[in-house]
């Protein structure tokens, strides 16, 4: 996590302060379920409870004594207990009961602010779906020009895949939002099931069903592959805009401030520096997914050769994703755009990207496919060679059509703009 891309929010969640913080609630919840089994005593259990979280500085001076994190941890927290109280803190516990019961709690709540911005996406991406839904653009496949469509279609397609990934972020929350208390190699040999479950139900967990002393790691590689996805889909909108924003084309424009400088050498440059931006963060998080695929086979019931990915990955792909959801929102919300450009860019090819519906018309006069066919494409030939009309050159080939305008092709528009329309209704 770099501070250029992370907001404080996510950065909060993931400081080596917070953590402490979280594994002082798992122990005091472990602490306050083992003294209504009767096991801790109660004078201990006010001690513990009362305990302040340790400073981050003074559990790396422990660490540095012992490495070993959590040892040094519960060093640190015991400091302040009598000692007699310090010796019910972690009962029964091993490490990861504590490290993956309070990672799972983080994670649910890093997914919880990352789909908040998604969902804002979302809905920006659809409201300027909406504005710009008859503004018609051409669209173009293998980059070059193919049939009328609208901008307002364009980003309709992209507001569905960011809600699809907001679909995907939801069942991997549910898979990460998991803990265990369960002891060494899983089998609760030293503690009460009884303890789990009122931990994990109070952070709003589930359990692990069959703990092997760590949470599964498929379920972080579910979060993190989901994390990809949508930076993927981030990045189709951004590659898009980067297109469109080619001097060439200029259909669109990212917002600029006044402070804007586009280049260090050529002031009339005005780069498409936010949309470039997201697309190379979408490698990042691609990047993270295969390491926490590498990370899901362990040995037998547990090794450590994951906690030193998952250190890097976790906070790294939550907090690059949050940062590249919320500057696409910003994105797209400050972004100008130039329909009479859209129009121009379609009306450059003097009817040819009307073909299809010229070749639709000369099919349902009766003249046969091929014959057709050839006869609009040998005309297209000459309009891209020399210039003119497509309906002029067709007449060379002795064809008449009618006239056919872009709108044409919007006439079931709305169709998409109804399944748009109950996107944006959506509440989430």
């Amino acid at each position: 996590m770099i501070p250029r891309y992370t907001r404080p929010e996510m950065a909060e969640l993931w400081t080596d302060q917070a953590r402490y913080e979280t594994w002082v609630r798992v122990e005091v919840l472990a602490s306050q379920a083992q003294a209504s089994l009767g096991v801790v005593p109660d004078s201990a259990l006010k001690d513990i409870m009362a305990a302040p979280v340790p400073d981050a500085a003074r559990v790396a001076e422990h660490e540095r004594q012992r490495d070993h994190e959590v040892l040094s941890f519960l060093a640190a927290y015991c400091e302040s207990m009598p000692e007699k109280s310090a010796g019910w803190v972690h009962l029964g516990m091993t490490s990861y009961d504590l490290v993956d019961t309070a990672a799972g709690h983080t994670l649910a709540r890093s997914c919880d602010l990352l789909m908040g911005a998604v969902a804002r996406l979302r809905d920006v991406v659809a409201d300027r779906a909406v504005e710009h839904w008859g503004t018609i653009c051409i669209g173009r496949t293998h980059g070059v020009h193919a049939e009328p469509t609208t901008f307002g279609h364009k980003l309709a397609g992209f507001a569905f895949a960011v809600d699809r990934s907001l679909e995907r972020l939801r069942a991997a929350r549910d898979a990460v939002a998991v803990g265990t208390i369960s002891g060494s190699v899983g089998t609760y040999a030293l503690i009460d099931p009884s303890v789990e479950a009122y931990v994990c139900r109070e952070l709003g967990l589930g359990v692990e069903p069959a703990p092997t002393q760590v949470v599964a790691r498929d379920r972080h590689a579910q979060l993190v592959q989901a994390v990809a996805t949508l930076g993927a889909c981030v990045e189709q909108i951004a590659l898009e805009l980067r297109l469109l924003q080619r001097t060439e084309v200029r259909e669109v424009e990212e917002g600029r401030s006044a402070a804007y400088q586009g280049s260090s050498a050529m002031p009339h440059k005005r780069n498409p520096t936010t949309s470039e931006r997201l697309c190379g963060l979408a490698r990042l998080l691609r990047g993270y997914a295969g390491a926490a695929l590498e990370d899901v086979a362990l040995w037998h019931e547990r090794d450590l050769a994951h906690q030193s990915v998952e250190r890097v990955v976790l906070p790294d792909c939550l907090s690059v994703a949050h940062y590249q959801v919320t500057e696409a929102a910003e994105l797209v919300t400050s972004l100008q755009v130039f329909p009479e450009r859209m129009r121009t860019a379609l009306d450059r090819t003097s009817g040819l990207t009307l073909s299809s519906a010229v070749l639709a018309d000369l099919l349902q006069a009766g003249v046969e496919r091929e014959t057709a066919y050839r006869a609009v494409q040998r005309a297209a030939d000459r309009v891209l060679a020399s210039g003119g009309d497509l309906a002029v050159e067709l007449a060379e080939e002795g064809m008449s059509v009618g006239t056919v305008g872009p709108e044409r092709f919007l006439v079931h528009h709305d169709v998409t703009l109804k399944r748009l329309e109950a996107l944006r209704e959506r509440k989430d």
